[in-house]
């Protein structure tokens, strides 16, 4: 490393993917994997009798959502569609309304296109083949490699932005990795992964980043790797060039739309939503709208009017209700809105 100071160390790149020392890997794998055994939450598709479907329902939900609002939403998932067969053929408003607020519903149709797909090519079983994962519709790399290990046992590098974070201080001695993950990155985080133990090997690393090696607070004094961890040993040094940005949510497209989503949930099974009550300008409503607007139950009213709150102008929610058309999540009947 170079001095760009007297004293300041230039910290590595964020790409940086240095050689391991065998026995330096040999030591870190067997204290994530020993601490795993000590420290994992008792999730319940970590459980022994979990099938493969429920391990690739919960690897779907779990994108960018925490387990917290996940795990509620996944009991019931497996309650109501056990297998891939009982998803395909439930009714699409169905499986929405079940998806509930857990985000991107999107992801709920592709799951059910999932669920189809593994019916008609597998026979009704989650293929053990991580090619094959990758060939059905909705499930990308990551899903693939995690469905793989652990429902499967496969031995294969699970890389989700906790395991990235955890291999890139530990060995690379950097704070946070680039977004995106390279063909580079995955052959050398592949390398790293141990013959026997490789299933422990990926929960536990995932485990470590959820739990001890944040992002924003990383819990060095209780890390297992704190005297073998490169950033550490180089002072935690910040990277200027990786600047890590929220989300944004208040008042974007997102967040209207999510609404917009509430408001059709909210009216199911009661009839669809006229398009004007969530467009229309409260000084554009006619007087049969407004005892419409009124007389409409509870639930429904309150999500129709946190729409109204959010876009009073009623352009962009007008623009979002096409989108959801379009992507499949509602349904448009002459004047009004509905799930499909």
């Amino acid at each position: 490393m170079t001095h760009r100071d007297a004293g300041e160390l230039t910290p590595p790149p964020a790409t940086a993917l240095p050689p391991v020392d065998s026995e330096a890997l040999a030591t870190v794998q067997h204290r994530i994997i020993d601490w795993y055994a000590e420290h994992a939450r008792p999730l319940p598709w970590r459980s022994a009798d979990a099938t493969p479907w429920s391990i690739l329902v919960c690897e779907v939900m779990s994108q960018q959502t925490p387990i917290s609002r996940v795990l509620p939403r996944w009991e019931a998932w497996m309650e109501t569609w056990p297998g891939p067969a009982d998803l395909a053929a439930a009714p699409a408003s169905q499986v929405l309304l079940a998806w509930d607020s857990l985000g991107y519903p999107r992801r709920a149709l592709r799951l059910q296109e999932t669920a189809a797909a593994i019916v008609e090519r597998h026979g009704g079983e989650v293929p053990d083949d991580e090619e094959a994962l990758l060939a059905l519709p909705g499930v990308g790399a990551y899903t693939a490699a995690a469905v793989t290990s652990f429902a499967h046992g496969g031995r294969t590098a699970v890389l989700d932005v906790n395991v990235r974070r955890v291999l890139g201080r530990v060995f690379a001695g950097v704070q946070h990795r680039s977004p995106s993950l390279t063909a580079a990155e995955r052959r050398w985080a592949a390398a790293l992964v141990p013959d026997d133990e490789h299933v422990a090997w990926n929960a536990g690393a995932m485990e470590l980043g959820a739990l001890v090696c944040t992002a924003t607070s990383p819990a060095c004094d209780a890390c297992p790797l704190t005297d073998t961890c490169a950033w550490v040993a180089a002072g935690r040094p910040v990277d200027p060039t990786v600047v890590r940005r929220g989300q944004a949510w208040a008042g974007t497209d997102r967040q209207l739309r999510g609404a917009i989503m509430r408001a059709l949930r909210a009216g199911n099974p009661s009839p669809p939503v006229p398009v004007r009550l969530l467009t229309a300008p409260t000084a554009q409503l006619t007087a049969d709208e407004s005892r419409l607007l009124e007389d409409l139950d509870d639930p429904v009213q309150r999500a129709v009017l946190a729409v109204r709150d959010l876009d009073a102008g009623g352009d962009r929610t007008a623009r979002l209700a096409e989108d959801l058309v379009r992507d499949g999540l509602a349904v448009r009947e002459a004047d009004r809105l509905r799930l499909p």
